[in-house]
């Protein structure tokens, strides 16, 4: 008898709503959280800096997470929850 084994596995994932989408961007808030990769790096300031410049935000708030391959610490979210109202991050190689 051949046995056959499924590699993908199985995942358990809680289901959760998606955030509100918004109609625009100025005035409010901006949070940018870098992953510590050079190029997401670039990628995420030169996106502020267009966001700031060409829609008028409030503010931007720049955090760092200590490694691409963990996830950001909870008071980190906490402090970017608070401070932010719209949140990009990226990755790149």
């Amino acid at each position: 008898m051949n046995r056959i084994y499924d590699p993908r596995g199985s995942v358990a994932a809680q289901q959760c709503a998606i955030a509100e989408r918004i109609d625009g961007v100025k005035g409010l808030r901006l949070g940018v959280l870098d992953n510590t990769k050079w190029n997401a790096n670039k990628l995420l300031r030169a996106l502020r800096d267009e966001l700031q410049t060409q829609h008028g935000l409030k503010a931007t708030g720049y955090y760092r997470k200590e490694s691409f391959s963990r996830f950001a610490e909870p008071q980190l979210l906490d402090e970017i929850r608070k401070q932010s109202d719209l949140v990009v991050t990226a990755i790149g190689d």
